[in-house]
């Protein structure tokens, strides 16, 4: 298990550093990739990606592809299909 922390380099020193990079910057990569897999099966390079979630603001330092940072987006969109569920609409 590696501590917290953000590491100072995709090249890491050490066994905690190396772990921290392999962490961070490999997550941003695949977060890259999925974007950019996404964007060409919609046909659309300019499709606008959102990071949600509470490390959203933290990934995003790193992912290029993502456009904007909602962090309470996805408790928000469940809060609206509990809304309308309730009142009938869905």
């Amino acid at each position: 298990r590696s501590p917290p922390g953000w590491p100072p380099s995709p090249i890491g020193r050490n066994t905690v550093t190396n772990m921290q990079s392999g962490t961070v910057f490999g997550l941003a990569a695949m977060v890259d990739g999925m974007i950019q897999r996404i964007r060409a099966a919609l046909g659309d390079p300019r499709a606008p990606a959102v990071a949600t979630g509470g490390l959203a603001p933290l990934l995003a330092r790193e992912a290029a592809a993502v456009d904007e940072v909602d962090p309470l987006l996805t408790l928000q969109g469940i809060r609206i299909i509990y809304e309308r569920a309730a009142a009938g609409i869905c």
